[in-house]
């Protein structure tokens, strides 16, 4: 039944595929060459419809009726070509303008620039091109500078989103963590054409999260050659870090590839505090020593088969050491006694290979935009993780020695088919996807006398599949001048196995869910857009969230997963006003339910982290952003979001809470002298106290500043920041549970000095094959 259904939305597509009227041409000279940015106007009646030719001449415009048409072309105000048309059926042809103004086509300079804000039906649009905060630097710099954006200890997020997915041209990036923020420290802002915040994403994307999407536009590769670029940076926390990054890329009449080169070598030192507080309670207190290190490379090649056809394939390495060593003391209390004191210190010592491929093939059907692409995507990742620790009693000076060690093999397939139709009543879009995980953990758990001896419950297997069949539908129509709608529709069907060999639990499920989405958007003149969206979005759990292996940490500590969590829902609604571009606003209301977190017990001195399904929670709020530049020298973005959160508990071990939330960020740029090489900044931030789920958090603040120079006409950047400036970026706050009170004060050694170098050579313009993969699910193999 689900397939008739897809089949009959794509033969709908089909159906209407000839009922569209429309124009496509090219604008030339009499030495045929092209004309960028004519104005092209077409009028019949009461019916007037215009375009803009591209960087190339082309352009198409789609019209309502048949029937006899004045075309008119300018250039520069003046009309150069001008011709009465009779359409009764799509028309591609060239126009060559007069000789006589071929001169003045060569001198035309397009003045009109875009906003650096700009809101559509369904998302915020930053214009990086026109910002002067955001040249001559990385994109990840760039990315600091987006209204919306937040990014702290190499976390990239969307002010009120509990996180992000990364898209370069519509197409995820599949890393994450320190290899995500080294590959976009690795492109330049100065290939970047615009960065899209989609808070609410269409259904033409995952319905996974509720995270929002950034997806980094690059600007179009016009010129063919060699170019590349060079970075190096060094941050001093508590310890030295270095990561330093390479790109090299080509261009032909038919191959575009890039090769990229990435390596770090980062060590920092952090602090985590926590103690419960009951009559049973405990004190922790947990100095750690992180170091994280590894190499990684990225090759990119698409190669076009024809004018309308072409293929790409992307493989991407990463080989990296993720290791902690950890100093615990840890204070077990009845009433007020002290009962026992332990002091652990442990190796972590965690060892990952991944592989990424995708196969992508795109056809362009006509030139009208219609157009179909196939993607197949695989990812692998064969993580070890290996813990020895000793736990020394401080009263009796015994001690005792354990090794944990887990071996995990992530394995994700997808297949997903993409279908655009601009049709005459809409443009459409429609695909199907084809998701599958197959991961497999085991994990050995020993107590080291003279042997490794495994303890009573120390091995355990767990095998996890999971299959999601996806549709989707999508329609946008620009109704009027004023006057835009976009609605869709995705259905995605999951089927989940969870086994433990060794202890006969096996779990296996079925669900099928509708994900809606809407937007309607009101433009009543230049200055004024009104918008109003609606979503609904699914959080389903990571791996290590169903795993239910435990990881030992003492051996009175341990964390493991649940595979009876289920997932989350979330149910989105947003009311956006934009003002000259410049003042955005944007009131909304989201409703979670089923959601899950970590859950902790405390029973007999035994502490368990684990997860389940918690809470239901409803926000309402506001988000605020302003963006304007003052005396063409000074750039500055607020932006605050301000809401109540209330959470109902489902569980009876733990308190729902509620509070009213403000966070607030004001980024400030001065540029120096008359070619802006020089170039100044001041950002800070704040999250008042507040709360989500049944954790209350403390607040925080982030002050940092630095500058840029720019050397060789802007081929050479050198960036000095200090983030962090008064360390008072600190995680702080209490968890309620019914019987007890969990405390926690952490500190990850954000306060930090930065340098980087980058220098870029060749031909500016090539961009290399940037293309990135819709490969969502690859998050989740965690």
């Amino acid at each position: 039944m689900k397939i008739r259904i897809t089949a009959f939305i794509f033969f709908l597509g089909f159906l209407s595929f000839y009922n569209a009227q429309s124009i496509t041409g090219k604008i030339s000279d009499d030495h045929q060459i092209a004309t960028p940015y004519a104005e092209i106007i077409l009028k019949k009646d009461k019916i007037t419809k215009s375009a803009i030719s591209d960087e190339n001449g082309n352009f198409t415009v789609q019209l309502p009726e048949n029937g006899m048409y004045q075309l008119n072309i300018l250039l520069d105000g003046n009309v150069v070509y001008s011709e009465n048309l009779n359409v009764d059926s799509n028309i591609d042809k060239t126009f060559t303008v007069k000789k006589m103004y071929a001169g003045q086509i060569q001198e035309v300079k397009l003045t009109a620039r875009k906003k650096v804000i700009e809101r559509k039906v369904d998302r915020m649009i930053f214009n990086v091109e026109n910002s002067i905060a955001s040249q001559g630097m990385s994109t990840l710099d760039a990315l600091r500078n987006t209204p919306l954006v937040r990014i702290q200890n190499d976390n990239i997020s969307i002010v009120g989103k509990n996180g992000v997915s990364i898209m370069i041209n519509d197409k995820i990036v599949n890393l994450s963590g320190t290899e995500l923020i080294n590959f976009i420290q690795s492109l330049r802002s100065d290939n970047v054409s615009k960065i899209e915040v989609i808070t609410t994403p269409p259904s033409k994307y995952e319905a996974q999260g509720n995270s929002g999407i950034i997806n980094i536009v690059l600007k179009k590769n016009t010129n063919l050659g060699w170019s590349g670029n060079f970075s190096t940076s060094y941050v001093r926390r508590s310890e030295n870090g270095y990561s330093n990054n390479a790109t090299l890329n080509y261009q032909n009449q038919k191959l575009n590839s890039s090769l990229k080169l990435r390596q770090y070598d980062n060590r920092k030192r952090s602090s985590e505090v926590n103690s419960i507080e009951s009559f049973n309670s405990l004190f922790s207190d947990d100095q750690r020593l992180d170091m994280n290190k590894g190499i990684g490379i990225n090759i990119s090649t698409e190669y076009l088969l024809s004018d309308r056809s072409k293929v790409g394939f992307i493989y991407d390495f990463g080989d990296g050491d993720q290791n902690m060593d950890i100093r615990n003391i840890s204070e077990y209390k009845t009433s007020a006694k002290t009962d026992s004191l332990l002091s652990t210190y442990a190796e972590h010592r965690q060892k990952s290979k991944t592989h990424m491929m995708n196969l992508y093939y795109d056809y362009k059907i006509d030139s009208l935009g219609r157009k179909l692409s196939f993607n197949v995507n695989y990812f692998a990742n064969d993580p070890t993780n290996e813990i020895n620790f000793v736990t020394t009693n401080m009263t009796s000076q015994l001690s005792e020695r354990y090794r944990s060690f887990n071996g995990t093999k992530y394995k994700v397939w997808s297949a997903q088919s993409d279908l655009t139709l601009p049709l005459q009543w809409a443009t459409v879009e429609t695909g199907l996807k084809l998701s599958i995980f197959d991961n497999k953990s085991d994990l050995r758990y020993y107590k080291i006398d003279d042997v490794p001896i495994i303890l009573p419950g120390g091995t355990n297997l767990f095998n996890y599949y999971e299959s999601n069949y996806a549709a989707y539908f999508s329609a946008e129509k620009k109704i009027s001048d004023q006057w835009t709608a976009k609605a869709g529709l995705r259905y995605e069907y999951s089927v989940i196995d969870g086994e433990s060999p060794l202890t006969a639990e096996h779990e296996k499920y079925k669900y099928g869910q509708l994900f809606p989405t809407a937007y309607v958007a009101y433009k009543p003149n230049n200055d004024n857009v009104f918008t109003i969206s609606y979503s609904r979005r699914i959080n389903r759990p990571f791996f290590r969230a169903l795993n239910p292996n435990r990881w030992y940490t003492n051996p009175y500590t341990f964390a493991k997963g649940n595979p009876l969590l289920r997932p989350s829902y979330n149910n989105n609604i947003d009311f956006g006003y934009s003002f000259k571009s410049k003042l955005n606003l944007s009131l909304y209301y989201q409703r979670t339910s089923n959601a899950f977190s970590q859950l902790v017990t405390y029973v007999n001195t035994i502490k368990t982290i684990d997860y389940a399904n918690m809470y239901n929670e409803n926000n309402i709020g506001i988000d605020a952003s302003y963006y304007d530049t003052f005396f063409k020298i000074w750039e500055v973005n607020v932006t605050a979001n301000a809401y109540h959160t209330k959470s109902v508990n489902t569980i009876p071990q733990i308190v729902g809470q509620k509070s009213f939330n403000f966070y607030y960020s004001i980024n400030n740029t001065v540029s120096i002298g008359s070619s802006k090489n020089v170039q100044l900044f001041m950002n800070y931030s704040q999250m008042l106290p507040g709360t989500f789920g049944n954790y209350r958090s403390d607040g925080y603040s982030m002050l940092n500043i630095g500058g840029k120079l720019s050397l060789m006409d802007k081929k050479m950047q050198i960036n000095v920041f200090v983030e962090d400036v008064f360390k008072k970026a600190i995680s702080q706050g209490q968890s309620v549970y019914t019987d007890f009170i969990m405390k926690n004060r952490n500190y990850y050694d954000l306060r930090s000095f930065n340098i980087s170098v980058n220098y870029s050579f060749g031909n500016s313009k090539v961009k290399g094959a940037n293309r990135n993969i819709n490969f969502d699910e690859k998050n989740r193999a965690k």
